[in-house]
Formats: structure tokens, sequence, C-alpha cells
């Protein structure tokens, strides 16, 4: 009933009136979020700084999964006791992809995004040193606790997110000296108590958008919060696990994805500027022959003059959202 009540709102005498301001792609994410029923509306940006349309964020997943569990790259021996090949799989990412994905970073002078479970530091203590001392002012988006066995609490109401939203908050600024303020559901999974939960324990955008090209902020009993969108298909996890595409293939859907929202900005200069925040991990990117095309990726990017590659913080700031 509150999804119905909202859009017969913003679907009368207010919808010419937006329709005046605000282009076609923009109205369609205007209404309630599908989610919460929370209403929810755009955000339009015209121009990214320096003249560019298309803001760029790579965000890393730096994640705890615990031994047996986590990705499976050979889902055919998980059976094994010991796994070697699946545990292979993901002690790699944390020792060497990591580090190496913070180098790269480093190395090309391109700002990185952290999506940190709470719990990684204190178990991979040295495999966060590492990282940080290459990334030392990348902003932390909070992921809960871990990936696998200590997610969000769906379904005990909202007390309880609350309460596992502020455990996560807690942990991961006693570990990095840093309490976050952009929140990325465990696993990509949320339900409608979550936005409202993470608002109130002092969380201010999300990473949990998944439908759109521009930003939006959606409204909440405890308050708004900014949702920077974050779109399926260019999580290079889901492409490698889900669909056995390799570094080179991801390579090639980045670069198609980023660079035709770019000639679509090109061909239509009064066209709202868009943003999108790609999911990597050490999994997949982590790898040398990962680290390679990612090379490639940003190398490309950064001498297209409408893409704009920054930290989820920048953006909000470009955007007078900080």
């Amino acid at each position: 009933m509150k999804r119905r009540e909202f859009i017969a709102l913003v679907g009368g005498a207010g919808a010419g009136l937006l329709a005046v301001h605000f282009a076609g792609p923009a109205l369609a994410q205007e209404g309630a979020d599908w989610v919460t029923a929370f209403p929810r509306a755009p955000i339009p940006v015209a121009v990214w700084p320096a003249g560019r349309k298309v803001a760029i964020s790579f965000a890393l997943f730096i994640e705890e999964f615990g031994f047996g569990q986590g990705p499976v790259f050979r889902p055919d021996l998980a059976s094994r006791n010991p796994d070697l090949v699946n545990e292979a799989f993901r002690q790699y990412a944390i020792d060497w992809g990591i580090p190496r994905v913070g180098r790269l970073f480093k190395e090309l002078d391109v700002p990185l995004t952290v999506v940190l479970n709470a719990e990684f530091p204190a178990k991979h203590a040295s495999a966060w040193k590492e990282f940080r001392a290459a990334q030392p002012n990348a902003p932390i988006i909070a992921h809960g606790m871990n990936n696998t066995n200590h997610g969000l609490p769906l379904g005990r109401g909202l007390a309880a997110q609350k309460a596992y939203v502020r455990e996560t908050l807690d942990l991961i600024a006693g570990a990095t000296g840093v309490r976050p303020v952009g929140w990325s559901s465990p696993s990509v999974y949320s339900n409608g108590d979550t936005m409202q939960a993470v608002a109130a324990e002092g969380i201010t955008y999300t990473i949990d958008q998944m439908d759109s090209d521009i930003i939006s902020r959606l409204k909440t009993p405890d308050g708004a919060l900014i949702q920077l969108p974050y779109p399926v298909v260019t999580v290079d996890m889901g492409q490698h696990l889900a669909r056995m595409k390799m570094p080179a293939e991801i390579e090639t859907l980045w670069l198609d994805y980023v660079l035709e929202l770019a000639a679509e900005a090109r061909a239509d200069p009064a066209r709202e500027a868009t943003t999108a925040v790609i999911g990597i991990h050490p999994f997949v990117i982590g790898t040398p022959d990962g680290a390679a095309a990612l090379r490639r990726v940003l190398s490309r990017l950064k001498k297209d003059d409408q893409v704009w590659l920054a930290d989820t913080d920048a953006i909000l700031k470009a955007a007078g959202l900080r």
C-alpha cells in the first residue's frame, strides 16, 4: 500500500514540474524503492570535475570467508577433505591478490575504494597491513562482519539489524581508525529493514543500488541514504565464477560498459552525468593475469576525456553530497 500511495503522489501535480527539470532517465528513478517501499528520488548531476560525464569508482572487496567456506573455483572438488584446490584459490587471493591490487592502483595513481568485512583486519593482519600501506587513504565501505556465517540478521527485525550494523562499524573503527559512513550488504543480501537500520547507525550512503546509472536518495524513517549505482553485470566475481569469464573477457566487458556511457555523453552533451561503482575481487583481479587485464582497463579509461576515475568519497563530494 505504501508503494502505491507514493507513486500516486508523485504522479500527480508534482510530476509535470519534475519533468521540466530532469531528463527521462532520471524520472525512471522517481517513486518508491521496490524493496523498502520508501520514497526514492534521483539526484541529477550535470557534470563531473574537468567537464567529464562518467564517474567510475573501482571498489575492492576485502572479505573474510573462513576455512571451508567462500568462493568455489572447482565445484567438482568441493566435497574433498582436504579441499586443496578451493582453499588455495581463497588463500592466494588474501595473501597475494589483495596486496597486488593495492600496489597496482598506487602505481597507476588511480583512486580506489575499499569494501571491508569487519572481521578481516584481525584475522589477516599482515595482508591488511600491507594493503593499507599502499592505500592509506582509500575510503572504507562497511561490508558487514563476514561473508559466510555472520551476515545480516535478516528476518529478525529492525532492532537486530541496527545492532549488527553498530557492531560492524565499531569493529572496523577499532581495527582501522576509520568509522565508515558507506555500506554494502554482505553478499548483496539485505531486506526491507536494512536501509533504515544503516541510516539509524550513521551510514550516509550505500552501494546496494544495482538498477541505475545515476545517484539517488532513499528517504528512510531514520534518515536519508545516498545510493551509488553498483551494476550487477560489472561485478567480476559473478562473471568469473557463474559465467566462467576469464579476466581478459571481463576487461572487454568493463571497457564496453564504461566507454558506451562516454559515447552516450558525447552524443548528447545535455544528458545528465552518470556513475558506476565497479566491484572487483582479489580472487579474480588479484591474480597476475587479472592484474594485467585491470592495468589495461585503467590505462585506457585514464585516456578518455569523458571518464573520471575517483573513489566514492570524491564522487559524493563532487555531487555536493559531502
